[in-house]
């Protein structure tokens, strides 16, 4: 079992800047991958950014050149860099974690991107 637990999600001006971190329970050099997902109202939820164990990165085509994602391996955390952010990327913004074939979820941390 892994429990992640996101935190950092708020309100922002279009423009501006936002950085989501996700806390597991377990040390995430055992954990295959760690990533973000995002559900915004009426939509299903989606792919935004992954890591691998050996660091390699993927992003959705919309958040590329924006977002950056990050491990820490010392503080158990994966965070995820927001930069000029549009309304669009209103959503809740899901950690997830992928090991021995299970994936597990957070709770969420909402982003609200408006003026």
């Amino acid at each position: 079992q892994v429990q992640l637990v996101e935190s950092g999600g708020g309100l922002v001006q279009p423009g501006g800047s936002l950085r989501l971190s996700c806390a597991a329970s377990r040390s995430i050099t055992s954990l295959n991958t760690m990533g973000w997902y995002r559900q915004a109202p009426g939509k299903q939820r989606e792919f935004v950014a992954t890591v691998t164990s050996g660091a390699y990165t993927n992003y959705a085509d919309s958040v590329k050149g924006r977002f950056t994602i990050s491990i820490d391996n010392v503080g158990n955390r994966v965070n995820l860099q927001m930069n000029s952010l549009e309304p669009e990327d209103t959503a809740v913004y899901y950690c997830t974690a992928v090991q021995g074939g299970s994936r597990y979820w957070g709770q969420g941390t909402q982003v609200t991107v408006s003026s």
